[in-house]
């Protein structure tokens, strides 16, 4: 079973975070607009407060469509964004909102805009190596505040994610290619990326506009939402 949480009053707002995190990491962003949206925040299987979910993307994704809200605002952050594009091609989205986020997370001869697949595989493997450090060093180099850190840092130790699903994210951002169900999205797509982003390649943006979305460049790494300009922008 997959760990959810609600509060707050307005529309539905679905956040998904990426791998190795946990729904902690939106503290600061639900503080700031549960005034606004009735917001939900799902803990990944294996991570936070949920079970593993054995299986591939869709058996993440289709435990996650279990417990969403009708007709809700997803927004996906990093691995998260991954599995938020695979949702909005199996049900009915109000809108889809990507933070740091790409179909197709490595660069291969005929896709130019993700991680180099050796960065990725070094990347990973420091990672794993000593979870709680390596995620902490990676957030500390995200120029977030000291305020921020101290947060994420406490959330970061207190729900740590397991091996069966850390290996089970690395596979989905390794192998994941969803750039025809990203094509074929009918519903209205917000994009926003970090200029300074190491995982995901501002030159990204190029390919989003040849999508007809212009995305949202804030002057952030990997964490935009929390870059003190970050706005929620939902029409």
């Amino acid at each position: 079973m997959l760990y959810k949480s609600t509060i707050g009053s307005g529309e539905s707002l679905v956040l998904l975070h990426g791998w190795g995190f946990n729904s902690e990491l939106f503290a600061e962003l639900i503080e700031r607009y549960k005034g606004q949206y009735r917001i939900t925040t799902i803990d990944l299987p294996g991570h936070g407060r949920s079970a593993d979910v054995a299986g591939t993307i869709d058996d993440w994704c289709a435990e996650i469509i279990k417990i969403l809200p009708d007709n809700p605002i997803l927004l996906g952050w990093s691995l998260g964004g991954l599995l938020a594009i695979n949702i909005a091609s199996k049900v009915k989205l109000r809108r889809l909102i990507l933070l740091s986020s790409i179909p197709k997370f490595v660069k291969t001869a005929a896709w130019n805009y993700g991680i180099d697949e050796d960065n990725f595989a070094q990347f990973s493997a420091t990672l794993t190596l000593n979870l709680s450090k390596g995620l902490k060093r990676f957030v500390s180099l995200q120029g977030v505040k000291k305020s921020q850190l101290k947060s994420l840092n406490c959330a970061i130790d207190a729900l740590p994610a397991t091996t069966m699903a850390l290996n089970q994210g690395l596979d989905i951002l390794l192998n994941s290619d969803l750039r025809t169900q990203f094509k074929q999205l009918k519903i209205p797509i917000q994009i926003v990326l970090g200029s300074r982003d190491t995982l995901v390649p501002i030159a990204i943006a190029k390919w989003y506009q040849q999508q007809n979305i212009t995305p949202i460049i804030l002057a952030s790494g990997h964490l935009p939402f929390l870059h003190p300009d970050f706005e929620l922008r939902i029409i």
